[in-house]
């Protein structure tokens, strides 16, 4: 009989191993439909592990293996208190069943835009877990008796608290003896400021006509002495009279209410037009909204940042850099950190572009392959005839990079403020890796008014900063990089 049951638990175990997951839609876009496995959440904290998928419409080319594939699934970390998120392991599919390959990816954790991939699943798994109907019920119940049980306790405090009405019935105190010209006198009684509460009890007595009767039937009592000689009341002999107070019983006067003075309605601070940001209602989303000038940013078909995949190799011409040291002028123009140099160029294709502005994006704007650096810097050209040329320089945490450290040194310390070292030099060829194979394609600015017709030179090798020097840059700017943009029919060369 063991041996029974160890077989037939054996037979389970590949049917365990290989049990496929189960895949919930949670967005359908055009080309993509992204789904979620609920069953391979791991929650600890704030903090949630999932598998997720993206299912293409039509095959892509690896570059690596040659081979097409349609289904991207990845293992991703995401942060519900920070809305941040690590990729763990990507896994690239041709189909349901068939792997491609596998890579782990060694990035970093960065902050979820809204509106990306990451922002409609990191939704669904930071929800809080759902409660079964019977802890419902439990706690619903729980909540009512504590619920109850304070409710008398402050009715039995209300009670104890509640003083005696102010209403008096001269029959239930002890009368004096009665003559031919007077009849007992009301008492009463000095007494505290009667409750508001109405004591039912008492006004149904009072409202109960008194029966007549002979004076003789009253019980005699000695005469209780009073303070203050009652006024004389003629009432017929042989009757009984009831006197109630007719004088309505004193309310206490209305506390004043205290009210704080409305603050002021704080001043809607007027933003020029064509005032632009990274998040909100200024965000990119938004941007071709807010300036007729920034129509591009909505309506362009070769706009910029891209995920930089599937590039054609060619043999492409080295960029001749004539970069040299040069005085510098740095300031926080409130989207980044922006540096001016003179005299600083390069040359490619028999044009001469100079260097007009560097400036970074954290995190880095261009995806390669799917992967995300920690920082990127721009370093913005114009050639004689207007045209543009960008030369992107990816960074990743590691060692410190000295020049970048002397710019950080300058870093101004107030916005639209420029600082301009005298007798400090810049050198901005030690920004560029010393292997310089490069990626290029035709895309526009990455900021508005998203100006098309721009040449990008992505450099291939990443330069390394030190996690201080991202520090220090994200104080100021923790994210001001545009989402990737459709690629589209674009050519893109990948150097060989």
């Amino acid at each position: 009989m063991r041996l029974r049951t160890i077989a037939i638990v054996l037979a389970c175990l590949p049917w365990a191993a290989t049990a496929a997951p189960s895949w919930q839609n949670i967005s359908a876009e055009s080309g993509r439909r992204i789904e979620l496995d609920r069953s391979t959440m791991k929650r600890e904290g704030n903090n949630v592990e999932a598998q997720s998928r993206v299912t293409l419409d039509r095959d892509l080319v690896d570059s690596r293996t040659g081979s097409s594939y349609r289904i991207i699934e990845a293992v991703t970390r995401y942060d519900c208190s920070t809305r941040s998120a690590r990729t763990i392991k990507r896994t690239y599919k041709p189909n349901e069943k068939e792997s491609l390959r596998e890579e782990d990816v060694p990035g970093v954790e960065l902050p979820v835009r809204s509106g990306t991939l990451d922002d409609r699943v990191l939704r669904e798994v930071c929800r809080p877990p759902k409660e079964n109907q019977a802890e419902l019920v439990e706690k619903a119940n729980e909540a009512a008796s504590k619920l109850k049980q304070a409710n008398e306790a402050m009715l039995k405090q209300e009670m104890v608290k509640a003083p005696k009405s102010g209403m008096v019935k001269t029959a239930d105190a002890k009368p004096a003896a009665a003559t031919p010209s007077a009849a007992p006198a009301a008492e009463t009684p000095s007494a505290p400021i009667p409750s508001i509460r109405p004591n039912l009890k008492a006004a149904m007595e009072n409202a109960a006509p008194a029966a007549p009767g002979p004076a003789s039937a009253a019980p005699s009592a000695p005469e209780k002495p009073a303070a203050t000689p009652p006024k004389s009341i003629n009432v017929p002999v042989g009757t009984t009279q009831t006197v109630r107070n007719s004088a309505p019983s004193p309310r206490p006067a209305p506390r004043p209410v205290l009210r704080e003075a409305a603050a002021p309605a704080p001043e809607k601070i007027k933003l020029p037009k064509g005032h632009w940001e990274y998040e909100g209602e200024h965000g990119p989303e938004h941007w071709a909204k807010l300036d007729p000038r920034y129509r591009l940013c909505g309506s362009g078909t070769r706009q910029s940042p891209i995920d930089i995949r599937d590039g054609s190799k060619v043999d492409q011409e080295v960029i001749r850099f004539d970069y040299r040291p040069s005085g510098f002028r740095i300031v926080d123009n409130g989207h980044s950190v922006s540096v001016g140099v003179n005299d600083n160029s390069f040359s490619l294709t028999g044009k001469t572009y100079t260097l007009e502005d560097i400036h970074f994006h954290s995190p880095a704007e261009m995806l390669v392959d799917g992967q995300r650096f920690d920082m990127a810097i721009h370093l913005v050209h114009r050639a004689k005839d207007g045209s543009l040329a960008v030369v992107d320089v990816m960074l990743e945490r590691g060692t410190e990079h000295p020049e970048l450290q002397l710019l950080w040194n300058y870093m101004p310390m107030e916005k639209h403020k420029p600082q301009q070292p005298p007798g400090v030099l810049f050198n901005p060829s030690r920004l560029l890796p010393d292997y310089r194979n490069y990626y290029s394609f035709m895309g526009s600015l990455t900021t508005p008014p998203c100006t098309e017709g721009v040449l990008w030179l992505v450099m291939k090798k990443p330069m390394q900063v030190s996690d201080e020097q991202i520090r220090m840059f994200r104080r100021l700017y923790q994210h001001n990089a545009r989402p990737v943009q459709p690629v589209g029919d674009r050519l893109i060369k990948d150097g060989r």
